[in-house]
């Protein structure tokens, strides 16, 4: 009979060996960006959705689309313009006439309608736009004409967006960034890596990438970080760190108040301790620590804190009020 202890440990392998074959096969289209991959495969194992910022050319596309082969699963890329309208993501009605003559509307479903959504480019498009994907993102589901539409789980929106300075850009409206689990920023490539990218693209082998899971599997691993305990003083340090980040409220430290004109919600602690059970999970434990939290503040509360015209005008970044929150906040 199998007994919980050795349960734990198939358990942990499993995963293990998971992250191990996502990353072997990962290698053969992506060069370096460990840390972006890291955090990436966080968030996928943890159902959770990703936003990749970074200039354009650093792979981005490549990086998702890369991944979306490896889980075999369905995978709609969906590139956002300015003229792209929220009926060409959720889908539209038809009218449609059968072989009889009479006249009915079909809903003809958009590309939304898969598991893995690649928003490429989001902050190309207006609000409006942008806005199609809140319901997919926090229901699972789409509402067209009325009736409401399933999605089929596990669902994935997997945004990539250029830097807001950037000409031609639409900043992403909170209520919807804050449904994002993470915001991974990608950065250019050490020399080495650059190089060893210029030759793997300028050369006529490609390497196929294997499927690996399916959609059962993916469901599977959200199960089993879900299931990864977590003590109470952990949960109360993640609140803590979300509530020193709001201005205005007692205690709040003086920097925010001087620095912030907006914290980080509720979902800020709850993705904090969701990712971190599957960085457990990653480092072959099945316990959260509080390195666990402490390595994801950045990519969970990066796009969840808006700078005060204040901190624009001395130059203070969001990274840097999440090193003194970090610095601040006792564990």
């Amino acid at each position: 009979m199998v007994t919980s202890i050795e349960q734990q440990q198939q358990t942990l392998q499993q995963f293990r060996n998971a992250r191990a074959d996502v990353l072997r096969e990962l290698s053969k289209a992506i060069v370096g960006q460990a840390e972006v991959v890291e955090q990436l495969l966080i968030s996928l194992f943890s159902g959770g959705h990703c936003l990749i910022t970074g200039a354009p050319g650093l792979a981005k596309t490549l990086l998702v689309s890369s991944i979306a082969q490896i889980f075999d699963l369905k995978f709609q890329r969906i590139q956002f313009t300015p003229d792209l309208m929220p009926a060409d993501i959720t889908g539209t009605e038809i009218l449609e006439e059968d072989a009889t003559g009479k006249r009915t509307m079909q809903f003809v479903r958009g590309p939304i309608f898969a598991n893995v959504i690649l928003a490429d480019e989001i902050n190309r498009t207006p609000p409006k736009t942008q806005s199609a994907l809140l319901e997919a993102m926090q229901e699972y589901q789409v509402t067209a004409a009325g009736v409401k539409y399933k999605l089929d789980e596990p669902f994935f929106v997997l945004a990539t967006q250029n830097p807001i300075e950037m000409e031609g850009t639409y900043p992403l409206p909170e209520a919807q960034l804050d449904r994002f689990m993470f915001n991974v920023l990608i950065d250019y490539l050490p020399e080495d890596d650059e190089v060893a990218v210029v030759k793997k693209t300028t050369s006529c082998f490609k390497e196929e990438l294997n499927k690996l899971f399916d959609g059962e599997s993916v469901i599977k691993f959200h199960r089993l970080v879900r299931d990864v305990p977590v003590a109470e003083d952990l949960i109360r340090y993640a609140v803590r760190l979300a509530d020193a980040s709001r201005p205005g409220r007692n205690g709040t430290p003086a920097f925010v108040n001087d620095w912030v004109s907006w914290g980080a919600g509720l979902r800020a602690p709850q993705n904090l301790i969701l990712g971190a059970k599957a960085r457990a999970l990653f480092e072959g434990r099945t316990h959260v620590t509080v390195n666990d939290i402490r390595a994801l503040v950045h990519p969970v509360f990066r796009h969840r804190i808006l700078v005060s015209y204040r901190a624009e005008a001395e130059g203070i970044s969001v990274e840097k009020i999440i090193d003194q929150l970090l610095d601040t906040v006792t564990s």
